[in-house]
């Protein structure tokens, strides 16, 4: 019957295509993950840029002036008026104060009567004030009438060339009546007292650093003064000293210096000075001794200063990035040239036939031996040379270590020596301009122990 028929259905079984992308995107995330888990467990070698830089290593301190002077006393009573610069050299003969029974009158010029400076008083005064700005500390406030002192004598002696024109003249008018002294030796003028002025190497103390009962009195024109009264003190020689406390740790660094730099904090002056050591008791004082420019800090009794212990400059590199390897050393009469391009090598021993050329990198030469350093991995251990032009040979037994970093200017690792000028505490100073070693703008190895020679670094 027709309604009973039935429908045969079968299924059939899908085909598998090949799908090339797949198989593309799974060869690139392979490629990726393997990628990706290299770079994650391999040592990165972090690189550091050489630039040109200096280290500074210095101390400041407070030195206490020690000199030949001598307290002039007045030799009558009146009123002092005076000749001579503060701080000019005057010889044996040379008019130095007057002695008058009454104060001097002198006529205001018209710089005076302005109340303009001249340049070179602008200058001194800016001068004191910089130095007292950069060396001020609260424990010392006494400093302050220091200043005004120093001022207050730049301004009263502004017009003593036209007072000194006066005085001249008055005592040429005043005949017998104004008495007239001159210095009693050759040596360098300053009208100010402290006490101190006898004081020797012997009698430093650390309490004089601390300034406690330190007072400085100023000689001025037209005082009045009695029969032994300090009239101007005389700076008799220009050989000084500055003595200055030390800590332990430097007089041990410095025992054995005989000469130390030095930067006066007044005017950045920079100069060498014979060092000694005074010890006494439990304390060190190092004595800064100078033959000359006494006269720029005649008016001084204390004087802040720099102790430069070290100031050098070169290529400034980390001291993570310094490592040392063993080279061999030879005699620099056995390198020669061969091969086509004639580049540097030695001949090397190889039985009874002709010596076979063998192409060396010099990583370093030392002038004074004529030594040169090869690489250890280029050769056999007990590698025999033959020196060229002769039947001289070695055997390469004799090594050294020397320091260096790796350059990684070009991907892989090459060693460079260096030869260290100073350090700080995370930087050396090197030398520049060597033929085997750094220059300026170089790529170095952060870590210098995480490389090796010829590494490939990325």
């Amino acid at each position: 019957m027709a309604g009973n028929n039935l429908t045969n259905i079968q299924a059939y079984q899908k085909k598998w295509h090949f799908n090339i992308g797949l198989v593309i995107f799974g060869v690139i995330f392979i490629y990726l993950s393997v990628t990706i888990l290299m770079y994650l467990t391999e040592n990165h070698v972090s690189a550091y840029e050489v630039r040109e830089g200096s280290i500074l290593r210095d101390n400041a301190y407070t030195g206490f002036i020690l000199r030949d002077e001598t307290v002039v006393q007045a030799e009558a009573d009146g009123y002092v008026s005076y000749f001579a610069n503060e701080g000019s050299k005057v010889g044996a003969k040379t008019r130095v104060y007057t002695l008058s029974d009454d104060e001097l009158k002198f006529e205001s010029s018209s710089d005076e009567e302005s109340g303009k400076l001249s340049s070179e008083e602008q200058a001194a005064v800016l001068t004191r004030i910089q130095s007292f700005s950069e060396g001020f500390r609260e424990e010392q406030f006494q400093d302050v009438y220091t200043l005004k002192n120093n001022i207050m004598n730049i301004l009263e002696s502004r017009s003593n060339e036209n007072r000194q024109a006066q005085l001249d003249i008055m005592a040429q008018q005043s005949g017998e009546s104004l008495q007239i002294y001159t210095a009693v030796s050759d040596g360098i003028i300053v009208y100010s007292t402290d006490g101190y002025e006898s004081t020797t190497i012997d009698d430093i103390t650390e309490d004089i650093f601390a300034k406690n009962d330190y007072e400085k009195r100023s000689l001025k024109s037209n005082e009045k003064v009695k029969v032994g009264d300090p009239v101007y003190k005389l700076i008799k020689n220009d050989q000084w000293s500055v003595a200055i406390p030390l800590d332990k740790a430097t007089a041990d660094e410095l025992r054995d210096s005989e000469n130390v730099k030095i930067r006066f904090s007044k005017d950045q002056e920079v100069t060498t000075a014979r060092f000694s050591i005074h010890s006494l008791k439990d304390q060190d004082f190092g004595i800064l001794t100078f033959n000359g420019s006494m006269i720029r800090y005649a008016e001084e009794r204390y004087l802040d200063l720099e102790l430069i212990l070290e100031d050098e400059s070169g290529l400034k590199i980390p001291k993570s990035s310094v490592s040392t390897k063993t080279f061999y050393t030879i005699q620099e009469d056995y390198l020669t040239q061969g091969g086509d391009s004639k580049e540097t090598g030695v001949l090397v021993e190889i039985g009874e036939s002709h010596p076979k050329f063998h192409k060396v990198t010099v990583y370093d030469r030392d002038e004074e031996s004529g030594m040169v350093y090869l690489n250890m991995d280029a050769f056999d251990e007990e590698t025999i040379l033959v020196k060229p032009d002769s039947s001289d040979t070695c055997v390469m037994n004799k090594t050294k270590r020397i320091k260096g970093v790796y350059n990684i200017n070009k991907g892989y690792a090459v060693f460079k020596q260096i030869h260290i000028l100073c350090e700080s505490d995370d930087y050396y100073i090197v030398e520049s301009g060597s033929d085997y070693g750094l220059s300026n703008y170089d790529h170095i190895a952060l870590d210098g122990d995480s490389v090796k020679e010829n590494d490939v670094v990325f």
